[in-house]
């Protein structure tokens, strides 16, 4: 519970019965009745709600997440040196007011939708690049006010920081940073670099008036409606350059197989003539030996020539028919079963 809350409550609730008895008495003494007896009572609540009106004057409960300043009329310069700490805190009545201002973790943004940034509308940062381009940065700065410096932030800034302080710097730091890089850095390759660059020069600039950086957030980029079209146009291009590339790669492959499966095809029709080849060697081979053989046994039995001759005529052969000019092909034996010789043909 907030003492200094509860006296100030007494403080307001012993006036309250002050202005009770005041009633009362006047009252009484409109009808002609003596109040000397509460009188007393009155004098001693009007001294008690003094007391409490001093005391609660002079607490001050300051929160943890809070840092006290001590505006002082009897103080050297007007002000405190030291900004209280949180606790139940004295100060002088009348004399000294103290202002509090928080030390926890604060969000400034700066967005193009209406609605989310502290100003209505659109309030993001339109900066240039290095190559001329139009960009519009949505962006929150996140930061505290440094509880060493709350006094020197009340003296420069008192509760304006926001507003007057970090919307400026933040904004100026983006359009400085951002003109360093290329259109195509910032929303690619260089994004990262892009939110170092920017988080370190805010950081020193608002070290300097006593807040802390705690995070840049760069929320979002919006480029102007040409460059927007000609992004598009580029990533379709290049999405159909992958697809013919894709197209180009499936052709090959297929070329490929079918070069393959021709020289399997090819292989298998060299094998099978090989074959063929071997096998016709292998028979050639054989019929030149069986020539041989037939050569020698021919060689050693002349007469076994005409005796295969003979043996391939018809069995019912009785008469031979030849030319009466020509010689006999073979001495052929007398027949069995004739009964005169061979006639040549006339």
């Amino acid at each position: 519970m907030n003492i200094a809350v509860l006296v100030k409550g007494l403080s307001t609730l012993s006036w309250a019965a002050v202005i009770a008895l005041i009633v009362v008495a006047i009252s009484q003494s409109t009808r002609g009745k003596s109040f000397k007896s509460a009188s007393g009572w009155l004098i001693g609540l009007i001294v008690i709600s003094i007391v409490l009106t001093s005391v609660s004057a002079g607490l001050v409960f300051i929160q943890p997440q809070e840092r006290g300043v001590v505006i002082s009329a009897v103080a050297p310069g007007g002000y405190r040196k030291e900004a209280l700490q949180p606790g139940l805190r004295w100060v002088i009545p009348c004399a000294e007011s103290v202002t509090t201002y928080p030390i926890s973790k604060q969000t400034y943004t700066m967005s193009i939708a209406p609605a989310e940034g502290q100003i209505q509308g659109d309030d993001s940062v339109a900066a240039r690049t290095a190559d001329g381009q139009e960009v519009f940065i949505d962006a929150s700065v996140i930061y505290s006010v440094d509880p060493t410096q709350v006094i020197n932030v009340h003296i420069a800034w008192q509760d304006r920081y926001g507003r007057d302080l970090i919307r400026p710097l933040a904004r100026g730091v983006i359009r400085d940073t951002s003109s360093q890089f290329g259109v195509e850095e910032i929303y690619s390759v260089k994004r990262i670099e892009l939110i170092n660059a920017i988080c370190d020069e805010l950081s020193q600039k608002l070290e300097d008036n006593g807040l802390v950086l705690v995070d840049f957030i760069l929320r979002n980029i919006t480029f102007s409606p040409e460059y927007a079209v000609s992004v598009e146009q580029k990533q379709i291009a290049e999405q159909r350059a992958k697809e013919a590339a894709l197209t180009v790669e499936q052709r090959k492959q297929e070329a490929e197989q079918a070069r393959k499966v021709a020289e399997g095809v090819a292989d298998s029709a060299v094998i099978e003539a090989q074959g063929r080849a071997d096998s016709r060697l292998i028979e050639a081979g054989a019929e030149a030996k069986a020539l041989e053989m037939i050569a020698a046994a021919l060689q050693d039995n002349p007469d076994l020539l005409t005796y295969q001759y003979i043996l391939k005529l018809s069995p019912g052969i009785r008469v031979m028919l030849v030319p009466s000019d020509a010689p006999y092909m073979l001495p052929l034996p007398e027949m069995e079963g004739t009964t005169g010789e061979t006639e040549p043909a006339s």
